[in-house]
């Protein structure tokens, strides 16, 4: 998806960009405020599995959209909308409309695409899954052991960036926070010999990273790995059980791992991988507070979990604007995976119907039990398979109410006609998806400005593996044109 890069932007510029963003976003709110929901499937995996559009039929949500936008999508097929409406054709695709769309809803893709900072990274390499899928080309056996895929390529891609980063402010030690079972941790002590502090909250996640740490120590020893970079004695990240409260600053953070040699500093640079929510600012405040961290190098993630007011938003400047709040069903929208649903459109494959059988559900649920909203379906398979009265009959049942009840086949037989209505009104709120998600993270880099610190938001990882994958680099010291060789890969 094209967009604007945070990099070529001017204070000023970052400015009106969030004026332009609370506009669009005020004057689509219907929209965006429809309940949407799409279970992630993951801490840091991008929402891009079960979508589920609840009220579509019990709020006639085709029906708030303008007249002229409803006959232009009508009857699209899902490849269609992946092409016309999101902007992503399948390969060698043509772009053919079928009509003439009314300038409006051309305005709305339009400015969509224009106002969203770019996810795609700067970099063209070739694949390092070209050869095996489930194995990058780019690291080591010992290193890709117990990681899946899309963790090898985040655990390396940002490992690479902080030793750059490292390098480049003079830090001494990093802390990765929330670094769950020690992954980017691992690689960046073991592989790249960095003096690296692992805090995660999860006793259970951080007696299974040691396990790893050693089993991974082991395997090098035994290759005699030259990829392994010894330090002394300290070759495995130092792991520690800590909660990090948002709110308040975490001594344990900050404290550093040896003493720092005669008449020098501990310089710390604080990482996160998908930090979630909270998390997330709260690595900002540290780096804004603390005189001893140096760097910063933060993916969020989960921005639903944002606490409101306190986590956004964060800058006097959005704050100031008309508009700029984001209630929770926006926030969960920016956690949509563009790509990932747009290739599922190409491929138009059975499982897209669920969005149509859910808010079918919804609609018998309500006749049934009026004051029971939106309950959670889970566990009923092969949903593509179903007729769509076995759905209602197997969701009535999980929802505690008579699979028995008697139903009205005609007007579900008249809701499942509606399919394609259903996956095009989700497929617009996810072209809007994507500016939430800007909103939020310019209003970080803002902050960040404001305090007087130097920020950047780069594109770090192949959005299709990683949807959420812009990076917000800080630092106490200008770096200039130095963050263009933060983006590069290394040979």
């Amino acid at each position: 998806m094209p967009g604007v890069s945070a990099r070529s932007l001017s204070l000023e510029e970052r400015r009106q960009l969030a004026v332009n963003l609370t506009r669009v976003l005020a004057l689509y709110r219907s929209i965006l405020d429809a309940y949407i929901i799409v279970r992630p499937q993951g801490r840091g995996r991008a929402a891009s599995g079960r979508v589920v559009v609840w009220e579509f039929f019990t709020d006639n949500l085709w029906g708030t959209l303008p007249c002229s936008w409803q006959k232009a999508l009508d009857g699209l097929e899902p490849p269609e909308l992946a092409t016309q409406l999101l902007g992503m054709p399948g390969e060698g695709e043509v772009v053919r409309y079928r009509s003439v769309w009314p300038l409006t809803l051309l305005a709305l893709k339009s400015t969509a695409y224009a106002l969203t900072f770019t996810r795609t990274p700067s970099f063209q390499t070739p694949s390092e899954f070209l050869e095996n899928p489930s194995q990058s080309s780019r690291l080591t056996a010992p290193f890709r052991k117990h990681v899946r895929p899309k963790k090898q390529h985040e655990i390396r891609r940002l490992g690479e960036l902080v030793k750059k980063l490292s390098n480049l402010t003079g830090c001494t030690q990093v802390v990765d926070v929330g670094s769950g079972q020690g992954h980017l941790s691992r690689f960046m002590s073991l592989g790249l010999g960095l003096m690296v502090k692992s805090i995660e909250g999860d006793q259970r996640l951080v007696e299974r990273a040691q396990r790893l740490d050693q089993e991974l120590l082991q395997a090098l020893e035994k290759k005699r790995n030259p990829q392994v970079v010894k330090r002394g004695p300290h070759h495995c990240p130092q792991h520690v059980v800590q909660w990090v409260d948002p709110t308040a600053l975490c001594e344990e953070l900050l404290l550093p791992l040896e003493k720092p040699q005669q008449g020098g500093d501990t310089r710390l640079l604080l990482t996160g991988l998908h930090a979630c929510g909270d998390l997330s600012v709260a690595l900002l405040r540290h780096f804004c507070c603390c005189p001893e961290v140096a760097a910063l190098a933060s993916v969020g993630c989960c921005y639903m979990k944002l606490s409101e007011p306190g986590s956004y938003p964060l800058s006097q400047w959005v704050a100031g604007l008309p508009g700029c709040e984001l209630p929770y069903r926006l926030r969960e929208g920016a956690c949509h995976a563009l790509e990932d649903y747009a290739e599922r459109l190409q491929k138009a494959g059975p499982g897209l119907r669920t969005h149509c059988y859910r808010a079918a559900l919804e609609t018998v649920i309500r006749h049934a039990r009026p004051e029971l909203r939106r309950p959670g379906v889970q566990g009923i398979p092969r949903v593509h398979e179903l007729k769509i009265e076995e759905y209602v009959q197997q969701g009535l049942q999980r929802v505690g109410l008579d699979p028995q009840l008697p139903l009205n086949l005609a007007d579900l037989r008249a809701h499942q006609a509606q399919e394609n209505r259903v996956v095009a009104f989700f497929s617009l709120a996810l072209l809007l998806a994507p500016l939430v998600e800007t909103l939020i993270l310019l209003d970080r880099l803002l902050y960040l400005q404001e305090q007087g610190f130097h920020a950047e938001l780069l594109p770090i990882f192949n959005p299709e593996l990683s949807p959420r994958n812009l990076v917000l680099v800080a630092t106490k010291m200008p770096l200039g044109q130095a963050f263009s060789a933060l983006e590069s890969e290394d040979s």
